[in-house]
């Protein structure tokens, strides 16, 4: 019979719901947005990589034997080139690390602001159980109790 009271329980339900479904959103959000930056960043670093390989690949080469003038100014011409594009992307490697660092330190705040509310939700969610239980066991005290009166009420009358 007690399995019946629990069908007509109110389910619990957390007041602050939907702040914390914005708040999840907002943590994914932060998320997605930390994934690009460090994205960026690692395609930066790439392009870093392939320029100094690049250049080491083109410094061996200009030693290598039957170039003339012409081809010689050319190489070092291209290596030039290849410092300029070095500089530059450590220069957006640098803005990109700020930006990752920026990202992170929101999705952070973000994930803190969520955990805050699932704590709550939790210790709401923990002091329901512990009401619904005492209201139980008041319910199976009130049971056995009737049970027992009537039972003491049926021995009297045919005792």
């Amino acid at each position: 019979m007690w399995y019946t009271a629990n069908i007509f329980m109110k389910q619990f339900s957390f007041d602050l719901e939907s702040i914390l479904d914005i708040r999840k959103h907002r943590e994914q959000e932060a998320e997605i947005a930390l994934g690009r930056a460090m994205g960026d960043l690692t395609r930066i670093e790439r392009n870093i990589a392939a320029v100094a390989y690049e250049k080491a690949r083109v410094s061996s080469e200009r030693f290598a034997l039957g170039y003339g003038v012409a081809e010689l100014l050319m190489f070092d011409r291209y290596v030039q080139r290849l410092d300029t594009d070095k500089e530059r992307l450590i220069k957006e490697a640098a803005q990109a690390e700020l930006k990752v660092e920026a990202a992170r330190a929101a999705y952070l705040e973000a994930s803190r602001e969520r955990d805050v509310l699932d704590e709550v939700k939790s210790d709401e969610a923990a002091t329901y159980r512990k009401e619904v239980f005492k209201e139980e066991a008041k319910m199976l005290d009130d049971i056995a109790g009737s049970a027992y009166i009537r039972r003491r009420s049926l021995e009297e009358k045919y005792a």
